[in-house]
């Protein structure tokens, strides 16, 4: 080997300037040389539970109903005659025989007295034939007089009698279009806008026309031969129906909890806009048929509508409670999952782990749902999140209202 005092001064500088340069490299290497990263921490899926409960849980169906009144009369007249007044304000309370309005009585009231006059005539004629009987026995008796005569007398007796009783009825039927000159309200309850104005002609039915009066007895008082609008509606709010069709099927669960319609259902009447409860009532009467075209039965309920809060015409959501489940264990419709082997949930641990739980649902009613295996009380199961998880799966856990203000909790 060549000794470094044999070597040349260039050879040496050589020499010395390699071996800087492996230092400077040494030196940058160890500096900059890549360093073993620590395994990474297990990632945690921002979730949202609730808490599993006991406790009792109705059963209910839901459906859409319509109030209606629970008794409605359309006011018609009953006599013809010229409308003289209104007695109600347009959309006020009215009592059972309280006037509602008054046909002109006057040609109603010449018909009477005329009736009146006609049984009076009558009535003497029948006097002074019952007289003239009593003498011809009397004469007969003492031989004096034909027997014929004494029964041409008793018969004119009974001619006179049917006279008398067909002058009572006119009379009587002669009061009756009277008495209907003034239109009374038959139920109580709220009246609506009038449909006829005071000065028009009305007629048996409801029509309005410009014939003149007259006194001739309409004594029909159907509703549907004059095919007019009549005088006013009258419509019982308090109590109030609300009618509403079930499925067939809801329909026999409703005839066995209910002893076939002998024990009453609770009901409750919702707005449709805002879910608001309008009224509780209870379900008093089932259609006597199924609806071949809809496979539907349809039920009336019954609300007192104390406070009015139901009004006739109006559409409502209607919750009709089946039964109460006692002491069950429920929890949010959401955190039930649905996979190829059923039904599952995820369950968060202590250890802040989700563990996937096959459960049995019992009834889901709206947003809960009753589980009659595989969650108990206390369980904190998953109720949004649950896409990206797996058994196993650690979570994090984000407060509902958060999670509601930012959307679904994503990783």
């Amino acid at each position: 080997m060549t000794k470094l005092d044999d070597m040349t001064p260039r050879r040496r500088h050589q020499i010395f300037a390699a071996l800087g340069v492996a230092a400077v490299a040494l030196v940058v290497w160890v500096i900059f040389r890549p360093r073993q990263q620590p395994p990474a921490a297990p990632h945690a899926v921002p979730v949202t539970v609730a808490t599993a409960a006991a406790g009792n849980v109705p059963v209910s169906i839901n459906a859409l109903g319509a109030a209606q009144a629970w008794t409605g009369v359309t006011i018609f007249a009953q006599v013809s005659g010229k409308l003289l007044r209104v007695n109600f304000t347009e959309g006020s309370d009215v009592k059972a025989g309280e006037v509602l309005a008054e046909i002109d009585p006057a040609p109603y009231q010449a018909v009477l007295l005329q009736a009146q006059g006609a049984l009076k005539r009558d009535q003497a004629a029948l006097a002074e034939a019952r007289l003239d009987l009593a003498r011809y026995r009397a004469l007969q008796a003492q031989n004096a007089i034909a027997t014929q005569q004494v029964d041409t007398q008793a018969a004119l007796v009974q001619q006179d009698e049917g006279v008398v009783e067909t002058d009572k009825g006119q009379v009587a039927a002669a009061q009756v279009n009277l008495g209907w000159c003034h239109i009374v309200s038959p139920i109580t309850g709220r009246v609506g806008v009038r449909l006829v104005d005071p000065g028009n002609l009305v007629s048996a039915g409801g029509s309005v026309s410009s014939v003149p009066s007259t006194a001739a007895p309409t004594n029909n008082s159907s509703s549907s031969g004059g095919g007019g609008s009549g005088i006013v509606v009258v419509n019982q709010i308090e109590p109030i129906a609300v009618t509403f069709t079930v499925p067939e099927g809801d329909f026999q669960r409703l005839s066995e909890v209910s002893q076939g319609f002998r024990v009453s259902l609770a009901t409750v009447a919702l707005s449709q806009e805002t879910g608001a409860e309008l009224d509780a009532g209870e379900l008093s009467i089932a259609d006597n048929r199924v609806n071949p075209a809809t496979g539907t039965v349809e039920l009336k309920a019954r609300f007192p509508n104390a406070r009015h809060r139901l009004w006739p015409g109006q559409f409502v959501n209607v919750r009709l409670t089946l039964e109460t489940l006692k002491g069950v264990v429920a929890i949010p419709a959401a955190a039930v999952n649905r996979g190829p082997q059923g039904s599952f949930v995820y369950v968060v641990g202590a250890d802040h782990k989700a563990a996937q739980r096959p459960v049995k649902l019992g009834w889901t009613q709206g947003e809960m749902a009753v589980i009659q295996n595989g969650v108990k009380a206390g369980d904190t199961v998953v109720t949004d999140g649950q896409m990206t998880l797996k058994d196993g799966s650690l979570v994090h856990i984000v407060p509902a209202a958060k999670a509601a203000a930012t959307g679904k909790a994503a990783p």
